[in-house]
């Protein structure tokens, strides 16, 4: 079993700056994939980041310039830079990885969710 365990949401006014946290535990052989969702008030959840392998990235084109995501493999975390917030921005923020579970097959999951809302 694979847990991912989210921190670093919360309150901040628009222009300001979050970093989220999220470290995967349990047993699995090793991370394809780990990244970001969000699913905003009303609204399907989407793709914010995601980070393919040891450093291929892909970002939604709403937070590129503004986003970093980043990896360390040593503890198995992926961090969510998100600076310039917006109140757009403001959604329950997910932890999403790809797992390794044996040789060549993956298995997706999720963490619990973290809010951030952006807002004065």
């Amino acid at each position: 079993q694979v847990q991912l365990v989210e921190s670093g949401g919360g309150l901040v006014q628009p222009g300001g700056s979050l970093r989220l946290s999220c470290a995967a535990s349990g047993t699995f052989l090793g991370i394809y994939a780990m990244g970001w969702y969000r699913q905003p008030p009303g609204k399907q959840r989407e793709l914010v980041a995601l980070i393919i392998g040891g450093d291929t990235t892909n970002y939604a084109d709403s937070v590129k310039g503004r986003f970093t995501i980043s990896r360390d493999n040593a503890k198995n975390t992926v961090y969510l830079q998100m600076n310039s917030l917006k109140p757009e921005d403001t959604a329950v923020y997910y932890c999403y990885g790809s797992m390794y579970i044996e040789s060549l097959r993956r298995r997706n999951y999720w963490g619990q969710g973290t809010q951030v809302t952006v807002s004065s």
